[in-house]
């Protein structure tokens, strides 16, 4: 089990890593940087650097970690990846359903791939299906999200690129906001984040605000109007 520092979750498991540029947001993935020095490094898991590669041995990994966990999949990749096998999505699903006692989160910006599937995936309780927006022209997305049977459907707008009004929370759990980091992290502005805020307070829709971002997200922190926004959902 690998301990995670994002915000809003507490460990990572990567039964496959690698991924491709889809959208504005990937950009600066920070994914590509991490795969790419280790690899350099020399870690067996990243020979092949940043491209897409499953991992049969870590697949039934969550399995063996016996202490309940909030559990991120695939922070290194995506699972809809284009070229991931349907049947190893089903499988990833079935250990997710073994692994009761975990709760996963699955983000994907892949959503027409999503969509496809979703049908005939039987979605386990225990896992929150979610989908990354960047910018508004991507917020169909969202209604792909909508049509996928997880219990709690969330979106992570991060990084986020510009404004996103008039969102439609309908059948959304949750909304997490971040700025990008890193060396060539692009500017967010306040009153993009706060106007997201302001959509979920009115919907009703926990909101989570991860960090302002820039060249060093430690000394931007991640207040907002003078405190955190750590909310969260509380399925039953």
């Amino acid at each position: 089990m690998s301990k995670s520092a994002i915000e809003w979750t507490e460990a990572t498991w990567n039964p496959l890593t690698g991924c491709d540029k889809i959208s504005p947001g990937c950009a600066h993935c920070y994914a590509e940087r991490m795969a790419l020095r280790l690899q350099a490094m020399g870690q067996e898991r990243y020979v092949n650097g940043f491209e897409l590669t499953l991992h049969e041995q870590l697949v039934e990994q969550p399995l063996r970690w016996k202490k309940p966990q909030t559990i991120f999949v695939n922070s290194m990749s995506d699972l809809f990846h284009e070229d991931v096998p349907a049947q190893f999505i089903f499988r990833i699903f079935d250990v997710m359903r073994r692994a009761s006692w975990h709760r996963f989160q699955v983000l994907t910006k892949r959503s027409e791939r999503l969509l496809e599937l979703a049908p005939q995936i039987d979605w386990p309780a225990n896992v929150w299906m979610g989908v990354s927006v960047e910018r508004k022209d991507y917020t169909f997305r969202i209604d792909h999200l909508r049509q996928a049977g997880a219990k709690v459907r969330f979106l992570s707008l991060e990084p986020l690129l510009g404004p996103l009004e008039k969102l439609d929370l309908t059948g959304i759990h949750w909304v997490i906001v971040g700025g990008e980091s890193g060396p060539r992290a692009r500017p967010v502005l306040e009153e993009w984040v706060v106007s997201i805020r302001d959509q979920c307070l009115a919907a009703r829709v926990p909101f989570f605000f991860k960090q302002w971002g820039g060249v060093n997200k430690k000394r931007t922190g991640r207040v907002l109007q003078g405190r955190t926004w750590d909310e969260r959902p509380n399925p039953h």
